[in-house]
């Protein structure tokens, strides 16, 4: 058997080592015009636009660690929102390295600097996600509505069959309660310590339902996605050939990308390929699609890259200035 050493690097290389197969299966099977096409795509891109991303991105990310605050004083805590800042894009960091690792390494940044328990901390990112799992739905309703009959046209075709999903869904949610309810019934030391830290996860999980600041809360993510929205359309100002793309194509291409990036490390390989994939779709050509995809991807990349090393080398010295 596997030691969990094996199955953590696993976890990490395979998903690097496909993204780096789909990078090269993209650029494989472009023709040599192809590939210079796209290379002069992403080289001609207009800077300010790209720049202009990045200010959205940066705002999300600030919006992020103030709603935090919220679900955190809801608990009793009262946290730096430099800390909180700081553990936000640690962890996305952290994510590009090891996917989802970032959840618990913004948890323990937390316990470390402001003494939140990492149970409950842990309960209010699981929180934050629920909250962004709605809204990504309300995104996907509305591409699918304004894309309408190109997406059933693309079912009918596929013959996709939503009662399987139903089905797994169903099954899934079954499991989840005969599991809590084998944890409440045991005495176990050790399923006793997976029920308190479950408990504590609940405890972080219910602030959204018992902070005062249920409005700001909401008016917050709403914010952080139409930001997330924003990025993501400027870019397409940096490519002639997208520029004249209807909003609908590009809240699609959002939705596709969205899924795309926690294939692989980050996205890396997964999320150009899946944007240029889409815009096939809408008959825009590959290498246009492909480029935009990676110029997405490689500014929102490089955002993380200085923001959340950033934040790695200013959290201790940061909380040591504090402490003094």
């Amino acid at each position: 058997m596997a030691s969990k050493k094996t199955i953590k690097i696993l976890k990490t290389v395979i998903p690097f080592v496909l993204g780096l197969g789909l990078v090269w299966y993209m650029l494989a099977t472009l023709t040599t015009q192809e590939r210079a096409t796209l290379w002069q795509h992403i080289k001609n891109a207009d800077p300010k636009y790209l720049l202009l991303s990045c200010f959205f991105g940066t705002l999300s990310h600030l919006s992020r660690a103030h709603r935090w605050k919220f679900m955190l004083s809801a608990m009793g805590y009262k946290t730096a929102f430099a800390n909180r800042f700081m553990a936000v894009m640690a962890a996305y960091l952290a994510n590009l390295g090891i996917p989802r690792s970032g959840e618990f390494l913004r948890a323990a940044t937390l316990t470390t600097y402001e003494d939140v328990p990492i149970e409950k901390g842990f309960g209010t990112i699981i929180s934050e996600r629920i909250a962004d799992f709605f809204m990504l739905l309300l995104v996907i309703g509305i591409a699918i509505l304004m894309n309408s009959a190109g997406f059933y046209k693309y079912i009918e075709e596929k013959e996709f069959n939503p009662l399987i999903t139903l089905g797994v869904l169903a099954f899934l949610i079954v499991g989840l309660f005969v599991f809590i309810r084998i944890i409440k019934r045991s005495s176990h030391p050790f399923v006793q310590k997976i029920s308190g830290f479950l408990k504590g996860l609940v405890d972080g999980m219910r602030t959204i339902l018992t902070m005062k600041n249920k409005g700001w809360f909401i008016l917050h993510t709403i914010f952080i996605w139409v930001m997330y929205i924003l990025m993501f359309w400027v870019v397409k100002f940096t490519i002639p050939a997208i520029s004249t793309a209807d909003f609908s194509i590009i809240l699609a291409a959002f939705v596709i990308g969205s899924f795309a990036i926690s294939v692989t490390n980050g996205g890396i390989g997964s999320y150009p390929w899946a944007i240029g994939a889409l815009f096939i779709f809408f008959e825009f050509t590959r290498e246009a699609g492909e480029a935009f995809g990676w110029l997405v991807w490689s500014t929102q990349t490089l955002l993380v890259l200085i923001l959340g090393g950033g934040s790695f080398i200013f959290l201790p010295i940061y909380n040591r200035n504090i402490k003094k």
